[in-house]
């Protein structure tokens, strides 16, 4: 286990690869950002949305997937600046934070954007979460899956013409893809979905008619009606905390009982109870989670030196992300000796030793 020499990213995350100067394939990403002219790329974001102005003749002229986070916010705000009729469109949290509900209403209230909310069967998307849970060691699986479908299956039923995603994962956070593109009609197919499909979970209590919002519509439908589909972070360059400090204005807080186990930030992904399960499992699997990727970001965008980062993460990482661990449990329908039982199933022990009962990470971040 090796740890770049610019960042902390370890390359025990799928798709980095270090190179002969020991820096991860993601800071040489970042290099490349900002070689990038924004404004030229601004420009064509605007011909993007003059043309559909222009040519649309349905309601809408394009959808914003949201969650009421700040990223989302940002992304409604700026297709508003575009002169764009935006409607929103949410997959529904399977449980909620009174934070992510209020910054929910907040943003359709101050931003004043027609909304729609996609609620799922709560049994199917129980069993689907579980399942993934225990086979994949990756509970959130079920919920990445319906999010891309659910959105593009509305701009189909709506005939909405374009759909703004925010980022391209691989490429702003490291991945197995470094080439930045516009075109995101194969978002299905990113590093959250890898190369399964929402087939590959059905059987006897789970039919292909209970999964509809699951179903990513055919490429060929999506040709036929015009649906473009585009990375927002192609066209503008993407910072997390820029978009904090815009979405702060109209009414989004961050959590107010501070940073959750193992953050360091107080406003990323406070929307919902069962995700910080689902980005631990990746410190059981690959030795890293949620304070590596926040320090990363950091000093991706010149906020933090590689030293404090190095002194967060190791004060941050042990942490078990026990504010909704109970949560976690009742939903899935899971005892804790199942839960761990899970877990231990998909400790990587290549990484993982156990001393006095402990297990620790067997190569430190230093």
């Amino acid at each position: 286990m090796k740890y770049c020499t610019r960042c902390v990213m370890p390359d025990t995350k799928p798709g980095v690869l270090m190179d002969t100067d020991g820096v991860c394939s993601a800071c040489r990403s970042v290099e490349r950002k900002k070689e990038i002219d924004w404004n030229s790329r601004r420009t064509e974001l605007e011909q993007i949305c003059e043309e559909i102005k222009r040519t649309n003749t349905s309601c809408y002229d394009c959808i914003v997937p949201v969650s009421g986070g700040k990223d989302s916010q940002y992304q409604v705000w700026m297709m508003k600046q575009m002169g764009m009729n935006v409607l929103s469109v949410c997959l529904a949290a399977h449980l909620p934070t009174e934070e992510g509900i209020a910054n929910y209403n907040s943003m359709i209230t101050n931003l004043e954007v027609d909304n729609i909310k996609v609620n799922l069967k709560p049994s199917t998307y129980r069993k689907l979460r579980r399942k993934a849970f225990v086979k994949q060691g990756e509970p959130n699986w079920a919920e990445h899956c319906a999010v891309f479908a659910s959105v593009v299956n509305v701009a189909v039923i709506y005939d909405v013409p374009l759909i703004v995603w925010g980022e391209d994962i691989s490429v702003e956070f490291g991945g197995r893809s470094t080439i930045r593109k516009a075109d995101a009609l194969d978002i299905n197919k990113n590093d959250l979905i890898k190369d399964k499909t929402i087939f590959d979970w059905l059987d006897d209590e789970i039919t292909e008619k209970d999964v509809f919002f699951f179903k990513y519509p055919r490429e060929e439908l999506l040709q036929e009606r015009k649906i473009k589909s585009i990375y927002l972070g192609y066209y503008d360059n993407w910072d997390g905390k820029k978009h904090y400090d815009l979405a702060e204005k109209y009414g989004f807080e961050g959590r107010k009982e501070g940073p959750l186990s193992g953050n360091y930030i107080n406003y990323d992904n406070i929307d919902e109870k069962l995700c910080e399960i689902n980005i631990w499992m990746k410190y059981i699997k690959f030795g890293f989670w949620r304070p590596t990727d926040q320090c990363c970001y950091q000093i991706w965008n010149g906020r933090m030196t590689r030293q404090k980062a190095v002194k967060i993460v190791n004060e941050l990482q042990g942490q078990f992300p026990k504010e909704y661990y109970q949560d976690f449990l009742d939903y899935h329908m899971l005892t804790e000796k199942e839960f761990w039982e899970t877990v231990e199933r998909f400790r990587n022990h290549n990484i993982w030793e156990k001393s006095n009962d402990t297990w620790r990470i067997k190569y430190p971040l230093i």
